[in-house]
């Protein structure tokens, strides 16, 4: 493919602030180039993110410059020589080009360079090692990443097998980029990543939990899934996980519904239900997703949409409803849904004669099971579910 240069439309580009931390890079002069998800995604149509520069300049030497550009620098990852420039409210995280003198398929030791190649060569995919000039746009591409990208195909830079032993993690991340932009999968990463899927056991839960949760989402998230069950991927260490065709099911109920894809939901769709809980604290979920994934995981029953949504959040009954054979206009109606608020209080009750203490909250929540059958009707129905239900306790109370 020829040489590209990113469009000049691109939003990114002008975004307040990006052209001073250029201009105390050096950017202008080669020192700086734009690199990785962003150079890809605008050569994709996709609207950039994270913003990213390689540099030649050594880390401190780009915290010097930086602070006397008076753009705020933070030190985030100095020691690997990445550091942090914010400036006018733009993100833009700043990198000194880097080789790799050792790894050990969880971590590198590295050594700054000034080859641009030698930086490139350390990258996981030809797509993801693409440089591009912060002025001109000109797009450096050193393994073939531009024909690539054209034929959407994720392929690793140089030997396969190599590239995963420096980094365990590679293995998920091929599949969730192919799941992500692949149309044709290579063979030869394929068969690698299904060589050394047992390497996956030596990373932490937390990086395998990353890497699974964005996969869960991707564009193509199923049939990737699938292809992943078939080679044994994942039962190294998500072994539960045994047929994607639940998350096929699932995938079509959100796009019917007009619902965007969640990864909680869709991790709660291929798992079986007694396994959610272990799965979730197996792979460091946050005490809030594994909730979520526990009540995912259980029957939907009966109730009408609304009444489960009063009961689980909209959030939980969206997850239940479409998990289940109901009806995925159910889940759409939820859509912009806010549960209302019973208006009445204990305080009310108390002021038509009830004793304060437990028969209060008892028969507070008496009105509300009342308020909720009839459909969340409005404040003068609840008065007269108020009254009935005291005069009711009044009567046994006497009796």
């Amino acid at each position: 493919m020829d040489r590209l240069t990113l469009p000049e439309g691109a939003g990114w580009r002008t975004l307040p602030g990006l052209a001073a931390v250029i201009g105390a890079l050096d950017g202008d002069a080669g020192e700086a180039r734009y690199v990785g998800g962003i150079v890809r995604d605008t050569l994709l149509g996709i609207d950039g993110a994270d913003i990213d520069l390689a540099t030649r300049l050594r880390p401190d030497e780009v915290v010097d410059r930086l602070e006397a550009a008076r753009i705020k620098a933070v030190p985030t990852g100095i020691a690997h020589g990445t550091v942090t420039a914010i400036s006018e409210g733009t993100v833009v995280e700043v990198t000194t080009l880097r080789r790799d003198v050792s790894t050990d398929g969880r971590h590198a030791v590295v050594e700054f360079t000034d080859a641009w190649q030698e930086d490139a060569a350390r990258r996981d995919f030809t797509m993801n090692a693409l440089y591009a000039d912060p002025l001109t746009g000109e797009v450096f591409d050193y393994f073939g990443g531009l024909d690539d990208l054209a034929a959407r195909r994720v392929r690793f830079i140089g030997d396969p097998l190599q590239r995963i032993a420096e980094d365990h993690l590679r293995i998920l991340r091929f599949f969730r980029f192919h799941a992500r932009f692949g149309e044709a999968i290579d063979g030869e990463g394929l068969a690698a990543c299904t060589i050394r899927a047992n390497d996956l056991m030596a990373l932490s839960r937390e990086r395998i939990r990353d890497e699974l949760l964005k996969l869960l989402v991707a564009r193509h998230a199923a049939p990737v899934l699938a292809l992943m069950v078939e080679r044994g991927i994942l039962a190294p260490v998500v072994p539960e996980i045994t047929d994607a065709a639940p998350l096929a099911r699932l995938s079509s109920r959100e796009t019917d519904a007009g619902i965007a894809p969640d990864p909680i939901r869709r991790l709660a769709a291929v798992l079986p239900g007694d396994r959610a809980e272990d799965v979730g604290a197996r792979l460091k979920l946050s005490n809030a997703e594994r909730k979520r994934l526990l009540s995912a995981s259980q029957p939907v029953g009966n109730e009408p949409a609304p009444v489960l949504a009063y009961r689980l959040g909209v959030e939980g009954a969206t997850d239940r409803l479409l998990l289940s054979e109901r009806p995925v206009e159910q889940a759409a109606a939820l859509i912009g849904w806010t549960p209302p608020r019973l208006p009445l209080t204990g305080g009310a009750l108390v002021a038509r004669g009830v004793g304060k203490g437990p028969d209060v909250a008892r028969l507070l929540r008496q009105v509300e099971e009342g308020w909720i059958a009839e459909g969340f009707p409005d404040a003068a129905r609840v008065a007269e579910l108020a009254d009935a239900t005291v005069a009711q306790w009044r009567s046994t109370s006497i009796a």
